[in-house]
């Protein structure tokens, strides 16, 4: 079986406390957009029950058990099931603040409850995505959502971007999530909900991801990927994540603009 794992951006993204298990409790509007990598899993049975082989292509992986196997892993340890090849097909890229790990993870769970006939309900997928990462559950179901708690506690977001034009720009600097998390100085403000779900006129002045406070000043090549979207025209322009991945959203044709070669561009109409 074959699936199309989707990359997210988080439309505003406020850290609002730190928690005493070490994580932060936040808010966040997480949308999915069709940057896709390519997953496809197929029984081997040349493999024991509870073996699993990846087989990946693309983008390289960084070593290590990658967050695929850990999926197989997690549902073989409730729910014995046969070896299977996992071919992964990299495009979004890594340590971007896209969530392509952790959709490519919530999707192998959907894709052996469906191969298997677990009859697992998404509550339950939520529940195992939940054990391999705090943005894995959001990817189970296929829909704009806020994100509280660690951004796991989701509820439906009343936004539809459909016609707008994306611009997806990644610099390729990695930005570290840790330090990004521990510079970051918690407040607790409006909700990104309410400003999400009202005119994208106002998103501009209104809707902010904390992050960008922190990382902006100390990868200064970055300010100047939110100005140029802003002077391409965007609607709205932001990071997603703890970066490095920005995007402005259009509301007409985006004009060509000459980004640096190692930059990955993409485009495409929501």
């Amino acid at each position: 079986m074959i699936e199309f794992p989707p990359a997210k951006l988080n439309l505003g993204l406020q850290i609002i406390a730190r928690r005493t298990d070490g994580y932060h409790d936040l808010q966040t509007v997480f949308y999915q957009f069709p940057l896709n990598d390519v997953l496809e899993i197929i029984k081997d049975d040349s493999l024991e029950f509870g073996q699993c082989r990846l087989i990946s292509s693309g983008l390289p992986i960084p070593g290590g058990e990658n967050l695929c196997e850990k999926a197989y892993r997690l549902i073989h340890e409730f729910h014995p099931i046969p070896g299977v090849r996992i071919y992964l097909h990299k495009i979004i890229p890594l340590g971007a603040g896209l969530g392509g790990g952790s959709s490519d993870a919530a999707y192998t769970l959907k894709l052996l409850n469906i191969m298997f006939d677990l009859k697992l309900s998404n509550d339950e997928l939520k529940a195992f995505a939940l054990v391999l990462g705090s943005d894995c559950p959001l990817f189970i179901d296929d829909k704009p959502q806020y994100g509280e708690g660690r951004g796991e506690v989701l509820s439906p977001a009343n936004i539809d971007l459909s016609g707008k034009y994306l611009l997806l720009v990644h610099p390729g600097i990695h930005v570290s999530s840790k330090d990004a998390y521990l510079n970051i100085v918690p407040k607790v403000s409006r909700s990104c909900k309410h400003v999400v779900e009202g005119e994208i006129k106002s998103w501009r002045s209104d809707l902010v991801n904390d992050f960008e406070a922190y990382v902006i000043p100390n990868y200064p090549e970055l300010i100047h990927i939110k100005e140029q979207l802003y002077d391409m025209g965007a609607d709205y322009a932001a990071m997603s994540g703890s970066g490095s991945s920005f995007f402005g959203i259009f509301s007409n044709p985006i004009s060509y603009m000459d980004w640096p070669s190692h930059y990955f561009i993409w485009k495409s109409i929501l």
